[in-house]
C-alpha cells in the first residue's frame, strides 16, 4: 500500500513539474516574441548571480535555444564580487555540467561597497551601479548583442509600485531597453513569470543557490516591504500582479496627468462623439460583467512572428 501511495506521489509530482515546465517555456517564449528579445545571430550574455532567478533564466533558454525557430548562442557570466564565503567553486561546476560557455569576473565590489556605505544604509544603490559598469564591459568583450538579466513579473510590478509610493513617477522595469551606455541591448525574458513559479522550478531542478550576503540581509530594504505587501495582495486576491503587469502595456495618455504625452494645455472641444473621451459624471467602471476585473493580452497585437513552436497544451 505504501509502495503504491509512493508511487502515486510520485507521478503527481512529475505531472505538475511537466505543467511548470510547459507554462515557463511557454511564458518565456512569449516574451521574447512579444518584444523581439532575441534574433538569429545573437550572442545572449546571461548574467548569472547564483540566485533561483538567473539559474532558471539561464535553464529556460537552454530549453527554447534547442528548438527555437533562430538560431542563437549564450554564454553564462558571473561577477565573483569577493563576499567573504563565496563558494567560488559552484558556479564553475554548474555551469560546466550544463555545458555552458562561462566566464567568471573577478571584482572585489564588496570591500568597496563596504568602506563607502555607512552601516545600517542601504547598499543595493552602489552595489548595482558598480556590477552594472562591470557587466557591460565583459559584454562588449564577449562580444554579446543582448544581455539577459533575471527580472520576473513581480520584480517588475514591485518596480512599478516603488516609484509611484517613493518616486513620484510611473516608472517601471521595461522588458527591453538599451543600455545607459547607449551600447548594449538588456533583456528580462522572465517577464511574465510569477515569482512563485519560480521557486518551484528552482526546488524542482535542485539549482544550487548562492545566498547573497550584502542586499538580499537587509530586510530594511523599501524593496522588501513592497514586495511582501504585493505577496499579501495576491494572496488575497489572486490575480492582482497579473492585472498590474497588464496596465504597464495599456496605458491611457488621456486619463492620466502627463502634459508631455497628451495636449491637455491645447484641448478643445470637435463637436463630434470622441470614443476616449471623458464620461464626466460618472465613475468609470473597471470590472467586467461578472464582477471580476476587466483584463486583455499583456501586449496589444499579436507578435509578428511566432518565435517558438507553439507548445503542446498543460494537462
Amino acid at each position: 500500500m505504501n509502495d503504491l501511495s509512493d508511487a502515486a506521489r510520485a507521478r503527481k509530482a512529475a505531472h505538475e513539474a511537466n505543467k511548470l515546465s510547459k507554462r515557463l517555456h511557454r511564458q518565456v517564449g512569449q516574451a521574447i516574441a512579444d518584444f523581439r528579445m532575441i534574433e538569429a545571430g545573437d550572442k545572449v550574455m546571461v548574467c548569472l548571480s547564483g540566485g533561483k532567478d538567473s539559474y532558471a533564466l539561464l535553464d529556460v533558454l537552454l530549453g527554447l535555444q534547442a528548438r527555437a525557430p533562430v538560431d542563437f548562442s549564450l554564454v553564462a557570466v558571473n561577477l565573483d564580487q569577493k563576499q567573504p564565503g563565496f563558494p567560488a567553486h559552484v558556479l564553475p561546476e554548474y555551469l560546466a555540467s550544463r555545458g555552458v560557455p562561462f566566464r567568471i569576473e573577478e571584482q572585489d565590489t564588496y570591500s568597496i561597497v563596504k568602506r563607502l556605505v555607512p552601516e545600517g544604509q542601504t547598499m543595493c544603490s552602489l552595489c548595482s551601479r558598480l556590477r552594472r559598469g562591470i557587466l557591460y564591459r565583459v559584454a562588449g568583450e564577449l562580444g554579446a548583442t543582448k544581455i539577459a538579466l533575471g527580472h520576473h513579473r513581480d520584480d517588475m510590478v514591485v518596480t512599478l509600485l516603488m516609484n509611484m509610493f517613493f518616486g513620484g513617477r510611473m516608472k517601471g522595469m521595461p522588458p527591453k531597453l538599451v543600455s545607459d551606455d547607449g551600447r548594449n541591448v538588456v533583456i528580462r525574458p522572465l517577464a511574465y513569470v510569477a515569482e512563485t513559479d519560480l521557486e518551484r522550478w528552482a526546488r524542482i531542478r535542485r539549482f544550487p543557490i548562492i545566498p547573497c550576503t550584502l542586499c538580499g540581509s537587509q530586510e530594511n530594504l523599501q524593496r522588501v516591504q513592497v514586495k511582501k505587501m504585493l505577496r499579501e495582495w495576491e494572496r488575497q486576491y489572486p490575480g492582482r500582479s497579473d492585472n498590474m503587469l497588464r496596465a504597464m502595456a495599456h496605458l491611457v495618455p488621456s486619463h492620466l496627468m502627463d502634459r508631455n504625452l497628451y495636449p491637455f494645455t491645447t484641448l478643445q472641444p470637435s463637436g463630434s462623439p470622441e470614443p476616449g473621451g471623458d464620461v464626466a459624471f460618472d465613475d468609470e467602471p473597471c470590472t467586467g460583467g461578472d464582477g471580476t476585473m476587466a483584463v486583455a493580452s499583456a501586449v496589444p497585437g499579436a507578435a509578428a512572428v511566432n518565435w517558438m513552436p507553439r507548445p503542446e497544451p498543460e494537462e
